[in-house]
C-alpha cells in the first residue's frame, strides 16, 4: 500500500491511527515505543517500513473504514 491509502484509511477509521498497528510479537521484535504512534503520520511511516504489522483486513465503504476483525464488524458500514 502506498503513502496516500494509508492516510485515507487512518482518516475514515475515525479512532485512534495507532488501532491500525497491530501490536502483536512481531511489532514488539521491531522495539517500537507504542507511545510513538499517536499521529497519523508517525504510524503511516510505520506501516510503510513494516507493512507486516498492519491490521487487516481494512474495509472501505464511501468516507468509512473499519478494521473488520471479527469479520462481523463489516457490517457496521452498512449502518
Amino acid at each position: 500500500l502506498d503513502r496516500a491509502t494509508l492516510e485515507s484509511f487512518c482518516e475514515k477509521l475515525g479512532g485512534e491511527p495507532s488501532d491500525l498497528v497491530r501490536q502483536d510479537a512481531h511489532f514488539a521484535e521491531l522495539g517500537v515505543d507504542p507511545g510513538s504512534l499517536s499521529s497519523a503520520e508517525a504510524v503511516v511511516d510505520l506501516l510503510l517500513e513494516h507493512p507486516r504489522i498492519m491490521q487487516r483486513p481494512v474495509c472501505v465503504l464511501g468516507d468509512r473504514a473499519v478494521i473488520a476483525r471479527p469479520a462481523e464488524l463489516v457490517l457496521t458500514l452498512l449502518d
